[in-house]
């Protein structure tokens, strides 16, 4: 029988959170954010000067904890975890500067994007220099089997973004398609950061495969949450405007759900808004509307929760910790987000 992840709305219990996560990578966690902050310098005064703009905008850092939690779930006594987990962060963050260029975005955490305030070129290639600082720092390990892990992602990343351009503003996206480009972009990530915890600490197979299953559930349970929120009025959870996802014309899973259990006037109106780019300053409201008629952002939320429910299940193998109950608390904050 899998993990049942239940929420409770009412007021009497405490909301999941990621403070038992926190606590107990705060240690390591200060000397990951010294390695980012080392390694983000240059004599090239634009470089630190833009990516301290987004490393330190608020972003709660979920992706190396899970590679410090997961190395010490699995007893790994070392310092090279700690590499790692920067190596994650970099790679993160240069998605993130990639990204913005790519969906031509205003917003990131709730302030100006890198890339309106240096533009389009310099927000690429100081995403460019992390990377090479990330894969440094994997090398400095000596782990092979991790740098091919992350190496791994890193391709994987960039052909889910290769993947979305093709399915963008197609309102013909099937459900299955999304969620290859959710597993690529998203996902892919996640995974690799868990897995290489078990990796540097000397795991058996069967436990790197665990990690590699929960961190990519997580990952995918952790986008279709977001994919929800932004049509949800939680401006404070998701760091950025309600709606920005409908205003890129984004074909995200609510999107797909809607359009799909929708009449014909009310695909017309999804075509005309993310297809053709018309869009008039109700067209969110309506579409928010249509979603919830539809119950495309419930069942969104509902898919969230399946995979939720895997990642922990993966965690199974795992003799009880500290360490896994807050790698399994994350999940439960992740999917509480929704609610």
């Amino acid at each position: 029988m899998g993990v049942v992840i239940a929420f409770d709305s009412g007021t009497d219990k405490p909301k999941a959170s990621l403070d038992q996560l926190v606590k107990l990578t705060h240690a390591d966690m200060a000397l990951v954010n010294d390695f980012i902050l080392e390694k983000a310098q240059s004599h090239v005064e634009l470089i630190p000067e833009l990516a301290g703009h987004l490393i330190n905008s608020g972003g709660k850092r979920i992706r190396p904890m899970l590679t410090v939690a997961a190395a010490r779930m699995c007893g790994y006594s070392g310092l090279h975890h700690l590499k790692l987990a920067m190596s994650v962060e970099f790679m993160h963050t240069a998605t993130l500067l990639h990204d913005d260029v790519v969906d031509e975005s205003d917003l990131r955490r709730g302030k100006q994007a890198a890339r309106i305030i240096w533009g389009n070129q310099a927000s690429v290639l100081v995403g460019d220099y992390l990377l090479g600082q990330a894969f440094k720092m994997m090398v400095e390990t000596g782990s092979l089997d991790c740098l091919r892990i992350l190496s791994d992602a890193a391709c994987t990343i960039a052909e889910g973004e290769v993947l979305q351009l093709s399915v963008s503003q197609d309102t013909a996206t099937t459900e299955d398609s999304y969620l290859k480009v959710v597993g690529a972009k998203t996902a892919a990530l996640f995974q690799a950061a868990a897995k290489v915890g078990a990796v540097i600490a000397g795991r058996p197979r069967k436990e790197q495969d665990a990690l590699e299953s929960y961190g990519r559930n997580l990952g995918i349970a952790f986008q279709l949450v977001d994919d929800a929120l932004d049509y949800s009025g939680k401006q404070a959870d998701l760091g950025k405007s309600v709606g920005d996802d409908f205003r890129e014309r984004k074909i995200t899973l609510p999107v797909v759900l809607a359009f799909r259990r929708g009449g014909e006037k009310e695909r017309g109106f999804w075509k005309r808004v993310m297809e053709q780019g018309e869009q008039t300053t109700d067209d969110l409201s309506y579409a928010t509307k249509l979603m919830v008629k539809h119950k495309a952002l419930s069942d969104t939320n509902e898919r969230a929760r399946h995979y939720g429910s895997m990642a922990c299940d993966a965690l199974a193998i795992f003799p009880d910790s500290e360490w896994k109950d807050a790698l399994t608390e994350a999940v439960v904050f992740c999917i509480s987000r929704a609610h």
